[in-house]
């Protein structure tokens, strides 16, 4: 598989910044290929016994090591992987550590520490526009219908059993070792639903009733799917009034391809496009920014916004439409959301032309944006943080 030159200068940026490097990423998103693709990057495998022993002792371990970078893959599988890091961090600055897992670090119980002032993390998402360059993909219709996990992406077409034995795999080596889960078929369903209804409001209590489980059960899966990024939950942007939402989430499935596998779809139509294309924009934003600088808009009136990225150290919202074609653009919305919070940057993200053109609403300016020229946007934005 060809370099993902993208993440490759990512975790060159974050291991510049600090001493430990978090990658995180769900199952199959391409972690352990990626870091063996890092230059001069010296690798060693946790899931080896061999390997397990050598760690024991931490300070001979990196003794050993020369200077460079060093990975660590699937690093709690460790006895004690916080301390493996902690004191490569504060003794050995001759070594930069990249230590992958399939969950947010603080997760797991080994994780006596969680690092702080030591790392950086980065979350590879699903494959992003930069990613299709690099795997030779040249159709959005494939990465929204197969999704962005590598295997699936260049597979001819994925089949149901790829599916059902990532699911299997996720419960039993990601789920399993991490939490409690004492139904099986009442999370999986839970699953099958968010994934089904995957950009829709969360409302538990809805969900409720189909798993039969308690509406505080529900809440705990949904921080279980956080926990183990297979799904965001988006809060809503406010600025205190009675007529906006303030609590109630909006949660999108980690990968457009368990989307499309669990709406039963083969082929997509353009509406299917416009949802999709909401999953490829908000990896996109999360490739470069923070979780919690992103939501979404909505008011009670049913005026909403798809999302709205906090930039810069002032925190400037930028509103961003999500449109197959520029000409569904219904403005009402993004004017709704400026008459409340005023600004400038106002987007529709397209599938199709528009060449980035800026058009006028009444009293916004709004810039059509096609979605392999909005990653440069972001970069631009990034770079006020």
């Amino acid at each position: 598989m060809a370099p993902r030159t993208f993440w490759v200068q990512e975790i060159r940026r974050a291991s510049s910044e600090r001493p430990v490097v978090w990658l995180s990423g769900a199952r199959r998103a391409g972690k352990t290929i990626l870091v063996r693709s890092l230059p001069g990057a010296r690798y060693h495998d946790c899931d080896l016994a061999r390997v397990r022993r050598a760690l024991e002792d931490p300070e001979v371990f990196w003794r050993g090591e020369p200077p460079g970078t060093v990975v660590l893959d699937e690093v709690h599988r460790l006895i004690d992987p916080s301390e493996a890091l902690k004191i490569a961090a504060d003794h050995f600055p001759h070594v930069r550590v990249v230590a992958t897992g399939s969950s947010t670090l603080g997760a797991r119980r080994k994780f006596r520490d969680t690092l702080t002032g030591r790392k950086r993390e980065v979350w590879l998402v699903p494959s992003i526009a930069a990613d299709l360059d690099d795997l030779d993909v040249k159709s959005l219709d494939r990465r929204m219908l197969h999704g962005g996990l590598p295997p699936f992406l260049l597979a001819e077409r994925p089949r149901d059993s790829d599916y059902e034995e990532w699911m299997d795999s996720y419960w039993a080596r990601d789920l399993s070792e991490l939490f409690v889960v004492e139904k099986r078929s009442a999370f999986m369903k839970f699953i099958e639903l968010v994934f089904a209804q995957s950009g829709g409001l969360f409302e538990a209590q809805k969900l409720a009733g189909p798993c039969e489980v308690s509406r505080p059960t529900i809440q705990n899966y949904l921080s279980v799917l956080e926990t183990t990024l297979l799904a965001v939950a988006l809060g809503p942007y406010h600025g205190g009034s009675a007529a906006e939402i303030r609590s109630q989430p909006r949660v999108y499935a980690f990968d457009t391809g368990f989307v499309a596998y669990f709406r039963g779809w083969e082929s997509l139509r353009d509406e299917d496009r416009g949802s999709l294309l909401e999953h490829l924009v908000l990896g996109e934003i999360l490739a470069r920014f923070a979780r919690s600088r992103v939501h979404y808009w909505r008011d009670k009136d049913q005026h909403e916004v798809d999302f709205v990225l906090e930039t810069g150290r002032g925190r400037e919202p930028v509103a961003i439409e999500c449109k197959s074609a520029g000409a569904k653009f219904d403005p009402r919305g993004m004017r709704a959301f400026r008459r409340r919070h005023p600004g400038r940057r106002n987007l529709v993200v397209t599938l199709r032309g528009d060449g980035g053109e800026a058009r006028r609403f009444g009293d916004i300016e709004v810039r059509m944006v096609p979605y392999l020229d909005f990653p440069a946007l972001l970069e631009g934005w990034r770079d006020t943080r």
